[in-house]
């Protein structure tokens, strides 16, 4: 296990348009520098044996080493002229970020291994990107904001919810929830700067510019997850209308991460909404408690 890093982010109060944000002054963001997946693989199935669950997770990381790195372009290109403070967020949050992207490149690659072909996913993410390059990049700012709130929300309910990784092999949960400990952590980065960023703007535009970005993030999110989903599952052989009910189920019935997190998500289009309005820190306290024991042992 390597030493963590830890960022004390209480040098001064992040301002927006002249008003301190929401983010806890006591907040540390810490870089767990932890490594999964060196010693033992998961297996096909890693997910209790569910090739649903086990599908919606793959695809999920498959997207991630190319979306940490938009993230972290989208986060610093909106530095400039930034509080000591929220300078001090946006290293804490790049550092995370990259450890996040090494560990999900070993994760997928161990997929691949395991018979999975993750290229499909890959492509039609990196053609998405590729839209992004000639438009405001205050505009990718918005989409990693908005999609920063997924992750967050995500990670909280995983946190929470046991049965989210219930019957998961070991190292295999535990860099999820590794993952998530740190995405609960550093959620308000990408809204702090936008803030920061759109401190000349009238609320209503921000508001506006947010709302809208984060419905079309939301429906191109469910969109090619599901689609990626759904081309795992065919190279397991599973494949046929009932395809779709299963998927369903799975996120919008029991465990249900999609049900649980929609009052959450529909916080985000209210007047005054900021990430560190629902304090949740002491899930990464209860977890890394967890965590630690587990890793001890």
């Amino acid at each position: 296990m390597n030493a963590h890093a830890t960022f004390p982010l209480d040098v001064e109060p992040a301002l927006a348009s002249g008003k301190p944000v929401p983010t806890p002054a006591d907040l540390t963001i810490t870089v767990r520098d932890e490594r999964f997946g060196r010693q033992t693989k998961p297996g096909r199935w890693w997910l209790n044996g569910d090739p649903v669950a086990t599908a919606w997770h793959n695809a999920l990381s498959a997207t991630f080493p190319r979306g940490e790195a938009f993230f972290i372009e989208a986060v610093k290109a909106h530095r400039e002229g930034a509080s000591p403070k929220l300078e001090a967020e946006i290293r804490a949050f790049v550092k995370q970020e990259i450890n996040h992207t090494r560990e999900h490149i070993v994760f997928n690659k161990a997929a691949v291994e395991a018979g999975y072909d993750l290229e499909g996913v890959d492509r039609r993410l990196a053609e998405n990107l590729e839209l992004t390059r000639d438009r405001p990049v205050i505009l990718n700012l918005a989409v990693t904001m908005a999609l920063e709130h997924y992750t967050a929300m995500m990670a909280a309910e995983f946190l929470k919810n046991p049965k989210h990784f219930a019957g998961a092999e070991p190292e295999t949960a535990a860099m999820w929830k590794w993952h998530s400990m740190e995405e609960i952590e550093h959620k308000g980065v990408a809204y702090d700067t936008w803030l920061h960023a759109t401190r000349d703007w009238t609320r209503w535009k921000r508001w506006k510019v947010k709302s809208l970005m984060m419905l079309l993030v939301t429906g191109r999110f469910v969109k090619n997850r599901w689609q990626d989903t759904i081309e795992l599952l065919r190279q397991d052989g599973i494949t046929g209308p009932m395809v779709h009910a299963r998927i369903a189920w799975y996120l919008f019935g029991t465990p249900g991460v999609m049900r649980r997190v929609f009052p959450a998500w529909c916080a985000y289009f209210l007047p005054g909404f900021h990430p560190w309005n629902h304090d949740d820190r002491a899930l990464i306290a209860k977890t890394e408690s967890d965590f630690r024991d587990a890793v001890m042992a």
